[in-house]
């Protein structure tokens, strides 16, 4: 139930003031004052509540009882089978004499408002790949500077405008498409320089842990589709695979640890400055990495899923 902004009472305040008035024996006006109503409305909610029934505190439908006027059935089948060959409302309404306005209110109501719910929905196409390195999901996300605690935590909103325009960590983050392992960095730009810098890094660093990377995914940042990431990526014998433009999800292991990440560790607590928090996304990491499990991939850890994948007994 959508309770109104201004509502003096929800469901919980009437059945404390009935409470008082049947149980207490308070006058009905002393508790219709209490709850910050009239008396009138105190006597409406005790008849709806000895009338009885599970809902006799809740608020009604507003809808009329009746409407004689409602359109048909038989006109609203006709509606929906001209939308489904993919009829414009205007069009519809133009061929079975109607106002455009009921047409549109009719469609809605039926859920065909849009072109786009004629279309049926395509099923989730998930994938895993098999082995570790087949495949690195690459991305960055940019967060605001910190300059001491934000109002959200003090209540003050005072001095608040000193902090904008301070400018902007970007998190770059890649990680492991079989095994989640997650490798991140905080670099000052979103340029091609730290984007290729960090990459070489990255692989680096899973080459340490014994994983050969053989693709690279990324959606179509300047960065990733600049000539520099080219060389670097060809430089390291790695192909590149480019999300279809407007498709985050085809990258989604990368964007689904950027958000566990913000929960986690960018907004779990608060930070008083940003190098602060920089210093915090390594342990995160490593706890992560080592120690938080993954309903996805069998309640294992990123590190235990490697070792198992690579046949490894620690």
């Amino acid at each position: 139930m959508n309770v109104h902004e201004n509502a003096r009472l929800t469901p919980a305040g009437r059945a404390v003031m009935i409470g008082r008035i049947v149980d207490q024996g308070w006058p009905v006006g002393r508790a219709a004052k209490a709850a910050g109503v009239s008396e009138r409305t105190g006597y409406t909610w005790l008849a709806r509540h000895r009338l009885g029934g599970e809902r006799r505190l809740h608020d009604r439908s507003s809808a009329p009882r009746r409407c004689p006027r409602r359109t048909s059935p038989q006109r609203v089948a006709e509606i929906e089978q001209l939308r489904r060959e993919r009829m414009s409302g205007p069009a519809i309404a133009r061929a079975l004499n109607m106002p455009r306005s009921t047409v549109g209110a009719v469609l809605r109501r039926l859920g065909l408002g849009k072109l786009k719910a004629l279309e049926p929905k395509l099923p989730a196409n998930r994938y895993e790949r098999a082995a570790p390195g087949e495949l690195i999901h690459l991305d960055i996300k940019s967060l605001g500077k910190i300059d001491g605690l934000g109002h959200r935590i003090t209540g003050q909103r005072s001095g608040q405008t000193r902090n904008r325009g301070i400018g902007w960590d970007h998190l770059h983050v890649a990680i492991d498409d079989a095994s989640r392992l997650a490798y991140t960095e905080i670099l000052p730009t979103l340029t091609s320089e730290d984007a290729c810098g960090f990459l070489e890094r990255a692989l680096a660093w899973y080459a340490r842990l014994g994983v050969c990377v053989e693709r690279v995914m990324t959606d179509n940042g300047s960065a990733y589709v600049s000539k520099r990431f080219a060389k670097t990526l060809q430089a390291a014998g790695v192909r590149h695979i480019r999300t279809r433009p407007f498709r985050p999800r085809t990258n989604g292991k990368a964007e689904r640890f950027i958000q566990t990440s913000l929960r986690e560790w960018a907004y779990a607590r608060p930070y008083v400055s940003s190098a602060q928090r920089a210093a915090a996304v390594g342990p995160w990491t490593d706890a992560y990495n080592l120690l938080r499990p993954h309903a996805g991939i069998g309640d294992l850890s990123p590190w235990q899923r490697l070792n198992n994948l690579l046949g490894n007994d620690t």
